[in-house]
């Protein structure tokens, strides 16, 4: 564009000075018709870099997930394609299911099992609050007889006395008096029965008791509304279909499976540092990184324009989304050393701005690692944007020169 400029400013001098000859061609004009495209381009360069500056480094970036699986085994099939468009939930590659199916029905056994066993205890349960209820029904019983019988022993034992000094006084039967010291020798017996068999039924409380707070004790622990036992099982089952359905590996977003090289037959275990292959989104973010001194000027939302050496050409519509005010060189990592500068002088450090492609562009192809480059036109010297402009789209064309010698 300067070359153009200069082009036009030249053939100007040549038509004023030499051809029409309206102004005298002197020493005075000549260095006067020098000093100002001079002056006058670097002003432009200035203003250009201040209200419109470019960036010859504009990289698309993409994200890069590496796919590692949740559960280890053989692989049975990877029916994917690589470098070929995978859309989000299709299958990547499948591991052999059988030793984690297994492990599902195990556990369904055992949680089968484990609810038998707690339906068990609460009948169990059910059964020694019965023999408790069962045990203070005989108390009850025994209590009562005992009130029963004890009113009778008290009246035989009245007849007795009298029956003794009827006799002692000769005016009673001894035969009475036998009897009636028979029927206190036999109230007594049933009265010790009963106290025996209150005896026996308290016991048989306590131990009905004893039971049911050792049953209750084995059933106390509770998940919810599940017996501990039950909710154990049943995690562990969860965590075993989760692992069978991980067996079954998906893309995770709209992209490209890299470098495929995982084949059935394999094996894949999961493990971070080792990746069954690296998938990346088709989703991108374009950066033009900056120097410092030039994005004074740059705000969100700005008008900007950038080429990629991929598309020879083409124009690409964007607005600036953000400038990211950080970079590298502004941390210190931790350490117990001191801070190392370098043995040279530091690189200059540059500010990504990050880029927002139109919707008229958003559906163009930009693959990851592309670079051009770019320029931003603030909000201010909106007269000299063209001038960025035309330099834009000329480099654009440019990029169709494939400058190689073989």
């Amino acid at each position: 564009m300067e070359i153009l400029l200069l082009g036009i400013y030249s053939a100007l001098v040549w038509f004023v000075f030499i051809k029409m000859k309206w102004l005298p061609w002197n020493i005075g004009t000549q260095v006067t018709v020098v000093i100002i495209p001079i002056v006058a381009l670097t002003a432009l360069i200035l203003a250009l870099n201040v209200f419109a500056p470019s960036s010859a480094d504009v990289r698309v970036i993409k994200y890069v997930i590496n796919v590692v699986p949740q559960v280890r085994g053989r692989v049975l099939e990877v029916p994917v394609e690589p470098n070929r468009l995978v859309r989000k939930g299709e299958v990547l590659f499948r591991i052999d299911p059988t030793p984690y199916e297994l492990s599902v029905r195990a556990l369904e056994a055992q949680l089968a099992n484990a609810q038998a066993t707690s339906r068990e205890l609460g009948e169990q349960l059910s059964g020694a609050q019965g023999k408790v209820a069962e045990s203070r029904a005989a108390i009850l019983q025994a209590d009562a007889r005992v009130r029963e019988i004890a009113p009778r022993l008290q009246l035989a034992r009245l007849r007795v006395q009298q029956n003794r000094e009827l006799v002692s006084t000769g005016a009673g039967d001894r035969f009475a008096l036998e009897r009636a010291e028979a029927d206190v020798k036999e109230i007594e017996a049933q009265i010790d029965s009963a106290r025996s068999a209150a005896t026996q039924a308290r016991a048989a409380e306590a131990q009905a008791l004893a039971g049911e707070r050792q049953i209750r004790q084995r059933i106390a622990g509770k998940v919810g509304t599940e017996h501990a036992p039950v909710a154990q099982v049943r995690a562990e089952l969860e965590n075993a279909r989760w692992e069978l359905s991980q067996t079954t590996v998906y893309a995770p977003a709209d992209g490209y499976a890299i470098n495929v090289q995982l084949r059935p037959g394999s094996f894949t275990t999961a493990f971070p540092i080792t990746p069954a292959m690296t998938f990346v989104e088709e989703v991108y973010q374009v950066i033009a990184l900056y120097q410092q001194n030039e994005l004074h000027q740059v705000e969100p939302g700005n008008e900007a324009e950038f080429t990629l050496d991929a598309h020879p050409g083409r124009i690409i519509k964007a607005t600036v989304d953000s400038i990211v005010w950080a970079q590298g060189q502004g941390q210190v990592p931790m350490s117990t050393q001191l801070p190392m500068t370098g043995y040279g002088p530091m690189p200059p450090g540059r500010f990504p701005v990050r880029l927002s492609v139109a919707d008229k562009d958003r559906d163009l192809f930009l693959p990851a690692g592309a670079i051009g480059q770019g320029a931003i036109y603030t909000a201010h010297g909106h007269m000299i944007h063209i001038i960025r402009k035309v330099i834009l789209r000329i480099g654009a064309k440019l990029d169709y020169l494939v400058l190689k010698l073989h």
